[in-house]
């Protein structure tokens, strides 16, 4: 992954950073970074922020970088645009980023697929969440069916606590999940570029989990890497993040979040199709112990948009 680019085959570059969802901030940060380091290599590259510019203006551009993080970005909308533009573009197709960025059908496809991840419920205005406690036992997670960042997402300890949680999430979402909670776990990422699993990241915080605040804004929370995990549990996790990131589609790059129970056993969070690129994100820092500087990264992932259509 380290060849040498010849910068002029990209052309006139778009990177797509800001938008309208709840993850416009984030995606502003991610998204001035990676311009900033094509900008540096040479490349032509221009920000084009959805949410400032007329998207017909889309069409001056030979291809796009993709850094908006959430709906309208990330969930298969601009891909459809690009694709009927015939713009080539970085990551996962329309199918897969739509289902990416939403929790319960990749957790369906997940389940098909025979792969680990949590129990859960869809939760609904109304419902009985006295029988969804006491069928997916306690503490749970509750988490807006669409959103990234941990945003809207809250840990319940009682029942009495999820009309509240789902609230809180039903604010950011009209499609809520209550998830079992992992006992014991341990919170691990894996980074997918090109086909190949990156060295596993375990996260560690105070918090009751890694939420927005541990993810963006808090100095105290620890990224390991290596991830501590013995060599042969290190490759089973990446090799089982590679089956659920195959399992949705995605393609190009991406990061699959995952946790590891009391027992040992791997459990499937959620598949990012277009990660966040800030200075505390972990596509960088995985990159960075395979050898890969920001600068090689972000050409390593534009350069996909060379290869044969998708």
């Amino acid at each position: 992954m380290s060849k040498k680019i010849d910068v002029r085959k990209f052309g006139r570059v778009a990177v797509l950073l800001g938008g309208t969802a709840a993850e416009r901030g984030i995606s502003l940060i991610s998204g001035t970074a990676v311009l900033e380091a094509l900008q540096a290599a040479g490349v032509d590259a221009i920000g084009f922020d959805p949410a400032e510019r007329p998207i017909a203006e889309i069409s001056q551009f030979d291809r796009a970088f993709i850094v908006l993080h959430g709906r309208g970005g990330e969930d298969g909308t601009m891909q459809g645009l690009l694709e009927l533009l015939k713009i080539p573009y970085t990551g996962s197709g329309v199918l897969a980023s739509a289902i990416g960025m939403d929790k319960e059908k990749t957790k369906l496809v997940w389940l098909a697929s025979g792969l680990p991840t949590p129990k859960y419920r869809k939760l609904t205005p109304g419902m009985d969440f006295d029988a969804v406690a006491r069928d997916l036992g306690l503490p749970l997670m509750i988490k807006p069916s669409h959103e990234g960042s941990s945003i809207g997402m809250c840990k319940v300890m009682k029942a009495e606590e999820l009309p509240a949680g789902f609230a809180n999430a039903a604010a950011y979402d009209s499609e809520v999940i209550a998830e079992t909670w992992i006992g014991g776990s341990q919170e691990y990422t894996v980074v997918i570029l090109g086909g190949e699993a990156l060295p596993v990241i375990r996260m560690k915080t105070d918090r009751d989990f890694y939420d927005f605040e541990a993810k963006y804004q808090a100095h105290d929370t620890q990224y390991l890497c290596p991830c501590g995990l013995p060599a042969e549990k290190e490759k089973e996790l990446q090799e089982l993040a590679l089956k659920a990131f195959d399992a949705v589609g995605a393609k190009g790059w991406g990061r699959v979040d995952a946790m590891m129970d009391e027992q040992g056993r791997f459990w499937l969070l959620e598949v990012n199709t277009v990660p966040g690129m800030t200075d505390h994100s972990l596509v960088p820092m995985a990159a960075k112990a395979q050898g890969l500087s920001f600068t090689d990264l972000v050409l390593e992932i534009l350069s996909q948009t060379l290869e044969e259509a998708r």
